[in-house]
C-alpha cells in the first residue's frame, strides 16, 4: 500500500470519527454526480406524477365498469321512466365517472403512491442486489412518501412551502442513501475481493514457510518482496472491510433518523413555523446529507483504488 493509499484510508477514519462525534464542522461535500441539485428532480418526477396521476384517474377499471353498465342500460331500458331522458343512463355515468376522476387527483394518499411509484424508478431499489440494503432503501422511500402524503394534506400557505423545501432536501437525502446502499451493495457483490481475503492469508503463510526454508539470498530477497506487497493488500483489504461495515452501520442510523425526521414533519404547524422549528428541521438534513455525500464520495476513493489494485 502506497502512502496516498495510506493517506486517504486515514482520512476516511477521520471522516467517521467526525461522524461519530456529531462534530459542529462536518467534512465538506465534494462534487459527486447523484445529488446534483434534487429539488430539481422533485420537480421533474412532479411533472411526471401529474401527467401519470390524470392516467391513472381517468382509467381506473371502476371508470369502465361505469361506463359499460351505462352503456347497457341504454340499450336495455333506454328509459326506465317516462321522465327519464334518453341518455339519462350515460349522463349518470359520467357524473359517476367525474366523481372518481376528482377523487384520485384530491386524495393525498393517491398523490403519494404515484409519487413513490416514480421515486422507484429513479432510485430503483431492485437494483440492490443484497437483502438488507434494498430492505434499507424501500424503507427510506416509504418514508418519502409518507412525508408526501402530509403535504398534500396541508392547504397552500406558509406551512406547506415549508413542507416542499423540507421535501426537496428529503429527495437528495434518498439519493444519498440510494447512492451509499448501491456502493455497499458493489463491495458485497464483488467476488474477487471475497476471494482475496479467503486465498491472502494462506498464500503469505505459505511463503513465510518458503522463506523459511530458502538459502538463495536472491530468492530470499524476492521471497520478501513479494510477502511484503501480499502482507500491505491484505491490510488494505482489511481497512476496506471495516470501513465498509462502519458504512453499513452509517446507513442503517441515516434511515433511523429519517423515521425521526417524519416523526418531527406530522408536528409542524403554524406555531412551530413561527418559532423556527422548520428551519432547524432543514439545517439538520442538509447536514446529515453533506456528511452521507461525504462518506459515500471517501468510500469512492478507497474502493475503486483497491479494485484497480
Amino acid at each position: 500500500m502506497d502512502r496516498p493509499r495510506i493517506g486517504r484510508i486515514e482520512r476516511i477514519s477521520t471522516d467517521f470519527e467526525k461522524i461519530r462525534s456529531n462534530s459542529p464542522n462536518p467534512p465538506n461535500p465534494r462534487s459527486i454526480p447523484f445529488p446534483i441539485i434534487m429539488s430539481t428532480i422533485r420537480s421533474d418526477v412532479q411533472k411526471k406524477a401529474q401527467s401519470a396521476l390524470i392516467q391513472y384517474a381517468v382509467f381506473r377499471w371502476e371508470n369502465a365498469v361505469i361506463l359499460g353498465m351505462a352503456l347497457i342500460l341504454t340499450v336495455l331500458f333506454p328509459q326506465p321512466f317516462a321522465w327519464w331522458p334518453r341518455f339519462g343512463w350515460l349522463l349518470l355515468g359520467a357524473l359517476g365517472v367525474g366523481a372518481i376522476v376528482y377523487s384520485s387527483l384530491t386524495d393525498a394518499e393517491t398523490n403519494a403512491k404515484v409519487l413513490l411509484t416514480l421515486f422507484q424508478q429513479q432510485f430503483d431499489p431492485r437494483a440492490i442486489k443484497d437483502k438488507e440494503l434494498r430492505a434499507e432503501v424501500e424503507s427510506a422511500l416509504e418514508y418519502q412518501r409518507r412525508i408526501e402524503a402530509e403535504i398534500r394534506q396541508q392547504r397552500e400557505g406558509m406551512i406547506r412551502d415549508r413542507l416542499e423545501r423540507t421535501a426537496n432536501q428529503m429527495t437528495e437525502w434518498i439519493a444519498s442513501i440510494y447512492a451509499l446502499a448501491q456502493q455497499l451493495d458493489a463491495y458485497r457483490q464483488d467476488d474477487l475481493i471475497r476471494r482475496e481475503r479467503e486465498a491472502l492469508p494462506g498464500e503469505i503463510q505459505r511463503l513465510s514457510r518458503q522463506r523459511k526454508q530458502e538459502t538463495a539470498p536472491q530468492v530470499q530477497a524476492r521471497l520478501d518482496e513479494v510477502i511484503a506487497s501480499k502482507g500491505k493488500h491484505w491490510q488494505s483489504i482489511r481497512a476496506l472491510d471495516a470501513r465498509m461495515k462502519e458504512a453499513a452501520l452509517r446507513l442503517d442510523q441515516t434511515t433511523t433518523a429519517l423515521a425521526t425526521v417524519y416523526s418531527q414533519v406530522q408536528l409542524i404547524d403554524a406555531q412551530s413555523v413561527g418559532s423556527g422549528h422548520a428551519e432547524r428541521l432543514q439545517a439538520d438534513i442538509q447536514e446529515e446529507v453533506a456528511r452521507l455525500n461525504d462518506l459515500v464520495e471517501s468510500l469512492r476513493e478507497v474502493y475503486g483504488e483497491q479494485i484497480e489494485d
